[in-house]
């Protein structure tokens, strides 16, 4: 795995041994990237179940001005940190050992341009979220990415408050990108 452009281009990134985490691949991070252009430079981006930090770092390396990774693995967390500060992203970076639905849980407001989450498939994790976030005072139009299994129904997202303002399916998953209505 690797960093696919911007300023920490080809660097290869630590993962994770086992099946704890699922990498995003080279390709479908690049194809979510160039969705995600006009949304990522100078932004806060807020990196949700985190992993090895791949997505953030990403963003970090396309121009966002800081983003902030959370991760629950201990194991994760410490890829992470090893991932920034091989990028030389540390100064831009806030890196959280906490579950995600606590962190969000915690916020008093949303003050990040993207949210990108890649949790579990099929455990629900996304629709708590999301159902947390409805009830927060939103500081900017925030974009909400979330990467789940091609078959994860999102209909639900309406009556929270939010529209899918598109969805990119690939062979066995899809982003799916969502804003308050």
């Amino acid at each position: 795995m690797r960093v696919i452009a911007g300023t920490a281009r080809s660097l290869r990134l630590k993962t994770i041994e086992g099946l704890d985490t699922r990498p995003t691949t080279d390709r479908i991070k690049e194809t979510l990237f160039n969705m995600l252009a006009p949304y990522v430079y100078d932004a806060k981006f807020l990196d949700l179940f985190a992993g090895s930090g791949s997505i953030g770092i990403e963003a970090l390396s396309r121009g966002a001005n800081e983003c902030t990774f959370v991760e629950l693995n201990p194991k994760a967390v410490k890829c992470i940190n090893d991932n920034v500060d091989f990028t030389k992203f540390t100064k831009q970076s806030k890196i959280y050992k906490s579950d995600s639905i606590s962190f969000v849980a915690g916020l008093t407001s949303v003050d990040y341009d993207v949210i990108f989450m890649d949790p579990p498939y099929n455990k629900l994790l996304e629709r708590n979220v999301l159902e947390i976030l409805s009830n927060k005072k939103f500081i900017t139009d925030t974009l909400i990415v979330v990467e789940a299994s091609k078959d994860e129904d999102f209909s639900y997202v309406s009556s929270l408050g939010f529209e899918v303002i598109k969805e990119k399916i690939y062979k066995s998953n899809k982003h799916v990108f969502i804003q308050k209505a």
